[in-house]
């Protein structure tokens, strides 16, 4: 685990939680070799930012602390010592559906197709990408949804879309 601020107490509590062994090394705000902004901690993570995770058992890196925990979570706590809580399952589908709900509104609002009414997607329409993408890893449905549905196959066939995914699964299997 590399890391320099408060989320690597949460990050390293799951560690702790989960029994695993991890190493944690500590990085100045610098570009100097031992900095966030140098050449060897850009290769764990090109935004800069802490804290970063890299499993020596999967090869995989992960950085921004939620990101982190919900990759041990889903890799590591096949007990579910930590995440089995219905009740709070409830209450995040509940609240994914509200949100849905809000969107599938704003997408009715003016047929445009896009997030915000005109012609052309909108950064918008690329930052929702990624989250609505995952309903179905998360346990949802988008069937009471049709303009998100309609939406979500419209942002996934943009070519920058499509390519950034190519990106990134390169770089994850390199």
């Amino acid at each position: 685990m590399v890391t320099l601020v408060l989320n690597d107490v949460a990050l390293a509590a799951v560690l702790e939680a989960l029994n695993l062994p991890y190493n944690v090394r500590l990085w100045t705000f610098a570009s100097d070799s031992h900095g966030v902004k140098g050449p060897e901690f850009l290769a764990i993570n090109p935004n800069d930012r802490v804290p970063a995770l890299q499993d020596p058992n999967t090869n995989i890196t992960s950085w921004e602390s939620m990101a982190c925990i919900n990759y041990l979570l889903r890799n590591y706590d096949t007990d579910d010592k930590l995440v089995k809580n219905d009740d709070a399952y409830k209450r995040y589908e509940a609240q994914a559906y509200r949100c849905f709900g809000v969107l599938e509104v704003q997408l009715k609002s003016h047929e445009g197709g896009w997030v915000i009414a005109g012609e052309n997607h909108s950064v918008v329409d690329l930052h929702f990408e990624p989250w609505i993408r995952q309903y179905g890893y998360a346990g949802l449905s988008l069937d009471e949804y049709p303009k998100i549905k309609a939406w979500l196959d419209r942002v996934q066939g943009l070519p920058e879309v499509i390519k950034a995914y190519e990106m990134v699964k390169a770089r994850e299997e390199a």
